[in-house]
């Protein structure tokens, strides 16, 4: 406050001008006389630029009020410009929303949001914005659009299934000629990570693929088999532009100095992938495009800074402009790709699939673009689980690039998406045929040989493709089939492999090896009761244990067609019989009218009837039946086993390293991610009842949105 008063204070004492009188009579400042009794240059100026601002603010003040007739102030406005329409209008342009060079009505219903801007608008300052700020530096190839360095790799498309999202900074077309930047063949698939940890989230209104196989062997809901995160809607990588990553120039060594030299320790082979060539960023521009490729650049900013809607009327903008420019088109796919994702929609997703579909059949379109649109194209089909969509299009792929084994590797997942294993079989014989160390290959063929039952000669395939290192196999569901093969061959190597697994990150522990988990649940193998918070079911099951046992009794019979053979092939020998009652959370078809007291009893414990990942069952075993050691696919359930006809000897059960035995009207509880086995080597059969219940740490959100197993 001090500096001001004393400002005011000099003022004060400043001695005043002595008073002139003008030509007509009237008194004025001897500093105004001066200037020819007008304001001086600086008042002026100063003058005006408050009206200036006043009239801003005017403007939006009776846009948000609509206190008076918008025209009208107009037109009122211009007739006070004078000579100074220059100096407003350099004012006012930060305020010119339109474009078309001042400050009016329409720029206030824009500044105001009551008016979208025009596209024009938008692709200019798009255009601005992605401008270099050094014009005369050209940036380098490895430059990112503002001159920086891209450090960024954008990762290949997997076709196998929907992937996690990757970063997705904006990386320009590369307008150069071909002679300057040849295209390599890219690597399409990328390391997909087999860990499937879960974390609930509200349903999404993309659908997930619905045509999973449950039958042994397929590449899905096996133990093991991918299956896409739970998460909100996500961004896709998109196979545009493969960027060599920056490599950091190394200082040499003095002449003097020897550099030291520090022992690193011998590598397991497995776990040492083959160092990969660079690779070029895939040419998506046609000779004609490079003439128009800042019109894209500033449409495709748009699309890369997250403003999808703004992207989509910019590149339909430009296809209407250039309507056989392959990569506007392509760019408005992405963009309505991306508009789906933010919106949540089926439709607007089968609209960008029906883009891409347009921009890889114009003509002109580049082999690269022609690649990655057909690819994106298969991903989102699997996506919406249009698989034999999907499968349609890697087979037009296959047929363009007949010598991209990565596009057969993919074709070859397709195939087992639909539970055609044979097909899937042959295309990964054909590609080894012709890369015999690919390593994705192998432990597809692995995979698909094991389901078959030729658990010794998928082996070496399981092995060899992990070890390779190559993309794509480092995969938890082939740590857990090559461990599975290994012991049921009595191979006690198949822990280290479950110890790598685990390593690896796909395991929870080497006995718990469940592939669709929930994360931070408690985990032990076995659980009494009083643990689970279920006492009043327990209760009940074995309260009535004896109705349940003989209605089981009374459908036992062959001749009913109800209990059917175990066909997860997990018996090493013997009879194993089961009458499923409910099956991911509903019931399995008419099974409860032949046993109507078991399922009454059922019916008030939601915890059991309403558990997606798990089975309400009668499961009945001969003597002479084994079991092999397996793991369920959840930790997300726990197990009860209630005893109905238990012989005295002979029957028991392992989870982990203990045994237990059952007890008729008893039940037993555990978690069936973790490893059991079981014997019966009784002289008579064993019937129990199974229930699987809902982990009690899972929220009732959570068991809601959680997808079924």
């Amino acid at each position: 406050m001090a500096p001001r008063k004393n400002f005011r204070n000099q003022a004060k004492k400043e001695v005043k001008p002595a008073a002139v009188v003008n030509k007509n009579g009237v008194k004025v400042e001897a500093s105004v006389a001066a200037s020819g009794g007008g304001f001086s240059g600086t008042k002026i100026f100063t003058w005006f630029m408050v009206l200036a601002l006043l009239g801003v603010w005017s403007s939006v003040a009776v846009v948000w009020f609509d206190l008076v007739d918008y025209d009208n102030v107009i037109e009122r406005a211009k007739e006070f410009r004078f000579n100074f329409s220059e100096v407003l209008q350099g004012k006012l342009s930060a305020y010119d929303a339109d474009g078309d060079g001042d400050f009016d009505v329409e720029d206030a219903k824009v500044l105001l949001g009551l008016k979208e801007r025009p596209v024009s608008v938008l692709l200019r300052e798009a255009k601005e914005d992605y401008a270099v700020k050094e014009p005369d530096a050209a940036p380098t190839p490895d430059d990112d659009v503002d001159g920086s360095q891209n450090t960024d790799v954008e990762s290949e498309i997997q076709a196998a299934v929907p992937l996690p999202p990757i970063s997705d900074d904006f990386i320009p077309d590369d307008s150069r000629d071909e002679a300057t930047h040849p295209y390599e063949d890219e690597n399409n698939a990328i390391d997909t990570k087999g860990e499937l940890v879960e974390k609930a989230q509200p349903q999404q209104t993309v659908e997930e693929s619905k045509q999973y196989n449950n039958q042994p062997g397929s590449y899905n809901n096996q133990p093991g088999s991918p299956e896409t995160k739970e998460t909100e809607a996500e961004s896709v990588p998109e196979p545009e532009a493969d960027v060599e990553p920056e490599v950091e120039s190394v200082p040499e060594p003095e002449a003097d100095v020897e550099p030291e030299v520090e022992s690193v320790p011998e590598l397991e082979a497995e776990f040492v992938p083959e160092l990969k060539a660079k690779k070029k960023k895939p040419k998506l521009l046609n000779k004609f495009e490079k003439t128009i490729k800042t019109e894209i650049d500033a449409a495709e900013k748009l699309r890369k800074k997250g403003k999808v809607e703004e992207a989509v009327r910019a590149f339909e903008t430009l296809v209407l402009q250039y309507p056989q420019s392959p990569r506007c088109r392509y760019g408005k796919a992405l963009a309505e790709d991306g508009l789906a994702e933010k919106m949540l929609s089926n439709d607007m997703l089968q609209k960008a699939i029906g883009t891409y579909k347009e921009a890889s059949e114009l003509p002109n379109a580049t082999p690269d673009l022609i690649k990655a649109t057909l690819k994106k194209r298969a991903e989102r089909q699997q996506f919406l689980g249009r698989m034999r969509g999907a499968l349609a299009t890697l087979e037009k792929l296959v047929q363009i690039f007949p010598e991209d084994m990565a596009l057969k590797n993919d074709l070859g997942v397709a195939h087992l998406l639909i539970g055609d294993n044979n097909s899937a079989k042959r295309v990964y014989e054909e590609v080894l045929a012709t890369a015999p160390s690919d390593g994705f290959a192998k432990v597809h063929y692995g995979f698909i040989l094991k389901s078959e039952n030729k658990i010794a000669e998928s082996i070496p395939f399981l092995r060899d493709g992990l070890e390779s290192g190559d993309p794509g196999t480092d995969d938890g569901r082939f740590y857990f089939h090559l461990g599975d093969a290994l012991q049921r061959m009595g191979d006690d190597s198949a822990y280290k492999w479950y110890e790598r697994g685990h390593q690896r990150g796909h395991f929870a522990s080497v006995w718990q090896r469940s592939l669709y988990n929930v994360d931070g649940l408690k985990a032990q193998p076995w659980w009494t009761p009083k643990d689970t918070g279920y006492m009043d079911l327990v209760k009940t099951l074995e309260r009535n244990w004896r109705i349940i046992r003989d209605e089981a009794q009374s459908v036992m019979d062959k001749t009913t067609g109800l209990f059917v053979p175990e066909e997860e092939n997990l018996r090493e020998k013997g009879e194993w019989g089961q009458f499923t009652l409910w099956q991911q959370g509903k019931k399995a078809g008419e099974s409860c009218r032949s046993v109507p007291k078991t399922c009454g009893l059922l019916e008030r414990y939601p915890e059991a009837t309403g558990c997606k990942r798990g089975q309400i069952k009668f499961s009945v075993m001969q003597p002479g039946t084994h079991v092999w050691p397996h793991t369920g696919p959840t930790n997300c359930r726990l197990r009860m086993h209630l005893g109905l006809v238990i012989p005295k000897t002979g029957c028991k059960i392992r989870c982990t390293n203990d045994t237990r035995a059952w007890e008729e009207g008893k039940v037993l509880i555990f978690d069936d991610s973790f490893e059991h086995e079981v014997w019966q080597d009784a002289d008579s059969y064993r019937l129990i009842f199974i229930v699987d219940v809902w982990h009690p740490e899972l929220t009732q959100y959570q068991r809601q949105t959680l997808s079924p197993i």
